[in-house]
């Protein structure tokens, strides 16, 4: 007959020993399965972290719009930043997709204009309007890791670009005296300008004018 102390209990609390795998086959416990669909609930948070950013997104406001109760939302996610991260990738794959393929164009004009017109569809036909990253981003101390790693993922994205600019600097594809890092940044600036006027209420016709006239003054082929 086993006594609580075989069974691995000490005093009135439980201990969990290497061993308990043959407690645990003793007692089987079924998991409730999940009463949810993970990849909408997921769908949801990133609503509400695009709209309000990081530290403007409550977890009764998370927990509301995803439809399931907070131990739900730990169990399947982990904690708030934990589903911040996980929204964040969400965000890239879906709706910056357009960024991964504009460093194939073949020439940095093409670079630019798959980037400005890919960022002009995504303000144009979405809401909540603006950016993800640049809404999360201005966080109080006790958010500093999520700042942390917006701006690293807004540095490999940078660097990224500053390389392929390089690369057309190399080909000739850039005119005399065009830095690629200050190309990129200028490109960068035109992007998160697009995304503040869309928050703020520009139209998608303002916004193509931003586009056409950024593409018109573009230094390279």
């Amino acid at each position: 007959m086993f006594s609580p102390q075989t069974l691995g209990f000490t005093g009135n609390y439980p201990y969990v020993p290497f061993g308990m795998n043959a407690f645990a086959a003793l007692c089987p416990v079924k998991g409730r399965p999940r009463e949810f669909d993970v990849d909408v609930a997921l769908a949801a948070a990133l609503r509400i972290f695009w709209q309000h950013g990081y530290e403007g997104a409550s977890m009764a406001a998370l927990t509301e719009a995803m439809g399931i109760t907070k131990p739900s939302l730990y169990a399947a996610f982990g904690n708030k930043e934990a589903l911040f991260n996980k929204a964040l990738d969400l965000y890239e794959r879906e709706k910056l997709a357009y960024m991964r393929t504009a460093l194939d164009a073949p020439t940095s004009r093409g670079v630019a204009e798959t980037l400005l017109r890919g960022a002009l569809a995504l303000q144009s036909g979405c809401d909540p309007k603006g950016c993800m990253a640049m809404n999360s981003v201005t966080c109080g101390p006790e958010a500093e890791s999520i700042r942390t790693e917006v701006l690293k993922r807004r540095a490999s994205s940078a660097d990224a670009v500053i390389e392929r600019f390089a690369r057309a600097r190399d080909e000739g594809d850039l005119p005399e005296g065009i830095e690629p890092v200050g190309l990129a940044r200028h490109l960068f600036a035109i992007l998160q300008g697009l995304a503040l006027q869309a928050q703020a209420g520009a139209t998608p016709e303002e916004l193509r004018g931003l586009v056409e006239t950024s593409l018109q003054l573009w230094p390279g082929k």
